[in-house]
């Protein structure tokens, strides 16, 4: 029997790729072909429903015609030239970050990833500050770089075996929801303490919003420090959580804000944006070949355009409302449910073992593939790996957000895992 699709993929991955790239499904794992919407295409052609987002990237869906049309018209005009050399596009888009942004926020560095905006402005907060340490929290993940990766709290995502002895870490909201140790640990970085990096929501650890005080707390214990406060919107910005950046949920203004993923609907794109006055700390030649490319600010102005034209970021609060609200009657009825959480379109449901509460990842797995079978993609993160997460399209319908939380009752219902209501 010849071999299918997808083992020849598989086959070509097991000879050329590094091992540690690995996928959803484990020894069965779906090979996509096409997208459309919300909608993700196996190479069967069977349809499943995006819960994803790519990882919160497709804010507007696959083969958005907006989208396609920019990136076509760039391409056919200046496909590439460098900050070498002006062109308009890379203005452009720092002008509509400006105005999308909270605060004094008026200043971009455009490069091609989470992992560079995030290192590009840890960096610039050491410019700025003349100090050398950092302080992250647990559960966090910053990025794939050496710095980025030293600042990550999530031990499976901090594969250098030798990261940087500048940073100290303070516990999850979750764990620390009064910012007690973050205080700690400023106070442990004493005169060198340069910057606190987080997520408004942390996104692979589990969803984690903080309280509604949270922020301003630790705002206020960076800034006694002389230290900056750098907030990660590479997840959780670009509308996600129903406003442009999820800070401003929290009311504060960070120093420095970091963004991609959503940014650049689908090509690579990222920026770091602060004010002025840190601004001007950063003036050695710099650059990125690649970093604010005429094809991928295009991509990202169109993106702005469709979610303010189309009122995605109220669809995002509304669809988002109408998930939790779903998932909170799912947890009344089925024990294996614990907490729900999220902003926006960022949700997230931890699975727990019923008689212990405990989590529980093993069930995680078993609802994630009942899911996957039934047609629904989501995500799975946590520091146990036990939440089913949800950040699909800003474009999603209530008529697709109901067909997925029906699914979601369906499985429990029939998974040997659940042993009935919710105590």
């Amino acid at each position: 029997m010849s071999p299918s699709a997808l083992d020849l993929v598989l086959g070509r991955e097991r000879r050329h790729l590094i091992p540690c790239v690995h996928h959803f499904f484990g020894e069965e794992p779906l090979l996509l072909a096409r997208g459309e919407g919300v909608w993700l295409f196996d190479e069967h052609g069977r349809r499943h429903l995006d819960l994803c987002s790519g990882i919160s990237v497709m804010a507007l869906g696959q083969a958005d015609p907006d989208i396609a049309k920019a990136i076509a018209t760039q391409t056919r005009r200046l496909q590439h030239a460098c900050t070498v050399f002006v062109t308009e596009e890379y203005g452009l888009l720092a002008e509509r970050l400006a105005q999308i942004a909270p605060g004094e926020l008026t200043r971009s560095f455009f490069v091609n990833s989470g992992s560079e905006a995030n290192e590009g402005a840890l960096l610039l907060a050491r410019l700025a500050t003349g100090r050398r340490r950092f302080v992250s929290l647990t559960s966090s993940l910053h990025g794939r770089t050496h710095l980025t990766m030293s600042v990550t709290g999530l031990p499976m995502w901090r594969t250098d075996p030798h990261p940087s002895d500048c940073v100290e870490f303070a516990p999850s909201p979750l764990e620390d929801p009064v910012a007690e140790g973050v205080a700690r640990a400023v106070e442990a970085c004493g005169d060198d303490f340069a910057a606190l990096i987080a997520e408004p929501i942390q996104g692979n650890g589990g969803i984690a919003v903080p309280p509604r005080d949270y922020f301003e707390h630790v705002a206020r214990i960076v800034r006694a420090a002389g230290g900056l406060l750098i907030a990660d919107e590479v997840q959780s910005g670009m509308g996600r959580s129903g406003r442009w950046f999820a800070v401003e949920h929290w009311g504060v203004t960070p120093d420095i804000l970091t963004v991609a993923k959503a940014l650049g609907g689908g090509t690579p794109l990222g920026a770091f944006i602060t004010t002025d006055a840190i601004a001007r700390a950063y003036t050695k030649p710099a650059g990125s070949t690649l970093g604010g490319n005429p094809v991928s600010c295009r991509a990202a102005l169109a993106v702005i355009g469709a979610i303010e034209r189309r009122g995605l970021l109220a669809n995002a609060r509304e669809r988002g409302a109408q998930l939790m609200d779903g998932l909170r009657g799912l947890q009344a009825q089925h024990a294996a449910i614990g907490d729900v959480r999220g902003l926006g379109l960022m949700v997230g449901a931890e699975i727990v073992e019923p008689a212990t509460r405990e989590p529980d990842p093993a069930g995680l797995e078993r609802l994630h593939r009942a899911l996957r079978h039934r047609g629904f993609l989501c995500g799975k993160t946590g520091a146990h790996r036990n939440v089913l997460t949800f950040q699909p399209p800003l474009i999603i319908t209530p008529s697709q957000i109901d067909s997925a939380l029906e699914a979601i009752g369906a499985c429990l219902t029939s998974s040997t895992a659940d042993v009935g209501p919710a105590r």
